[in-house]
């Protein structure tokens, strides 16, 4: 049966991958960006590839965009996508940029998310898929605030699947291990548009490894299909980390917390 979904974030990466392969199956989705010139190229995109999206424009981060949106669009299925990463040591990290990402991350993505659950509760169905990060489980070196605000999106979405059980309404994360849709690079290169080694003490030589780390990127449309199957999943696992091997690692690192010394 053809589903109505809004996708936030669909500008780019597992967004605009998930919208194209919802479409081609038959759905009705809304793909939706953060900025009126990521809009118009996605029509353009969309419309090259004889695929019929509704395209519009969600900053989840305006009031306005978001009362908009909800008013406009009745819903079945809401992927919650849109995201940020700001990158540094949290010890030094301004905290400007930390609050942009708990904004986008968490705070827009719940007000979105409430604003449709009214009408979830309404008709006593409805489905949310939070696009988390593996970074929601556990704590990444010199991307810690943006864990952070992962690890509060992991609650947000906890909270709301044990208090919407009753109206009928389910709710799912998916948890991407390292990508390459470009989010982590911007991620990385974010820290040297105000880290300064004359100012700031974290050694340089931290980030030394970063390069390495991003060397070797998976390919996103594996999380795509992910991101796909969980939201029609009508008896989907709460918690989707992608790829098994991401997940194993992450549940190791969760046990080890309980023996590591301080």
């Amino acid at each position: 049966m053809s589903k109505t979904i809004l996708i936030t974030g669909a500008a780019s990466g597992f967004g605009k991958i998930a919208a194209f392969d919802l479409a081609k199956k038959g759905h009705k989705v809304i793909a939706t960006t953060q900025v009126y010139p990521q809009m118009s190229d996605l029509i353009t995109e969309s419309k090259e590839k004889g695929i019929d999206l509704i395209v519009d424009k969600l900053d989840v981060t305006d009031p306005h965009d978001i009362a908009y949106a909800v008013k406009k669009y009745d819903i079945d299925i809401l992927i919650s996508n849109a995201g940020i990463m700001q990158g540094g040591p949290i010890a030094e990290q301004p905290l400007n940029l930390i609050r942009s990402m708990f904004e986008t991350n968490v705070f827009g993505a719940l007000e979105l998310a409430q604003g449709f659950i009214r009408k979830f509760v309404a008709k006593k169905s409805g489905k949310i898929v939070f696009t988390s990060s593996m970074g929601g489980l556990w704590t990444v070196p010199y991307v810690a605030a943006y864990c952070a605000s992962k690890h509060a999106l992991e609650a947000v979405a906890e909270g709301l699947k044990t208090e919407l059980a009753p109206f009928n309404i389910k709710i799912a994360t998916c948890n991407p291990g390292v990508f390459g849709t470009g989010f982590n690079d911007r991620g990385a290169d974010s820290i040297f548009r105000w880290y300064d080694s004359e100012v700031n003490f974290t050694s340089p030589s931290a980030f030394d490894g970063m390069a390495e780390a991003l060397a070797n990127q998976l390919d996103p449309q594996s999380m795509a299909d992910c991101i796909v199957d969980v939201a029609l999943d009508d008896n989907s696992n709460f918690r989707n980390v992608h790829p098994k091997e991401t997940e194993a690692f992450v549940k190791q690192l969760q046990t080890d917390a309980w023996t590591t010394k301080s």
